[in-house]
């Protein structure tokens, strides 16, 4: 066989074997859905800050992105971690807990690529054993009997940093194994744990999403979210 003919048959096969470009991008499609899917399930999602709890670090519908495999291993949340929950229950109202309302978004939800609904951002303040209590002279919370200097990351209209709407006396803990207490930064404005000290104030590990590595939208307030180092002086619970 000549030179010539080993070419042509080359070529003929590569023909053969290429896919019209309607078939390719299908095919690139079908991919780019697989790897979302398993991005979602396995690594990180997308949500949206549903209300002004969290400011001044995180404002109403910022897009975040939460890491799912934060606590694999068995290690979980810390304290100052900004995680996401679903809702203990009756945590949210109905407009906060809705999700998209239209077809496409919903679909996009369904894969992570659109931020969902029915779930809370919130600060770690307290794991298991800790306990928490409102307030010292300076209006600091207490955790294990240590003060928190976190007004750093809050934003606070009260007279201590204490729950909505302002009560600066009270004592809770400790926080039940298998059990977080948290709070917004926006601390006279959240319908967090210390708002719920009359009946639950404790979420479960077992709803946590992940925790909240990036702000991605507005680009321009694109950033690492953390807590400063706030609670590196913290006891352990005793």
């Amino acid at each position: 066989m000549s030179s010539q003919q080993g070419d042509q048959g080359d070529e003929r096969r590569t023909k053969k074997h290429k896919l019209p470009v309607w078939q390719e991008t299908i095919l690139l499609l079908g991919i780019a859905l697989v790897l979302a899917i398993v991005i979602k399930a396995f690594f990180v999602q997308a949500f949206y800050i549903p209300s002004e709890s969290m400011e001044p670090g995180l404002v109403k519908n910022d897009r975040i992105l939460v890491q799912k495999v934060s606590y694999w291993g068995g290690d979980g949340p810390s304290r100052g971690d900004v995680v996401v929950f679903k809702d203990p229950g009756g945590w949210l109202g109905d407009a906060e807990a809705a999700g998209p309302s239209n077809l496409l978004a919903k679909g996009m939800e369904k894969i992570g690529l659109y931020p969902s609904g029915g779930h809370l951002v919130k600060r770690v303040i307290g794991v298991e054993g800790d306990v928490i209590e409102c307030c010292d002279k300076q209006g600091r919370l207490l955790v294990n009997g240590e003060p928190l200097d976190d007004e750093s990351f809050t934003k606070n209209d009260a007279e201590c940093q204490g729950p909505m709407p302002g009560d600066c006396n009270w004592k809770v803990g400790p926080v039940p194994d298998g059990t977080l207490f948290v709070m917004g930064d926006h601390r006279d404005n959240s319908r967090d744990s210390s708002a719920h000290l009359s009946d639950e104030p404790f979420v479960p590990v077992d709803l946590v999403v992940g925790k909240v590595q990036t702000l991605v939208w507005p680009l321009g307030r694109f950033d690492w979210v953390g807590d400063e180092g706030s609670f590196d002086d913290i006891p352990d619970a005793s």
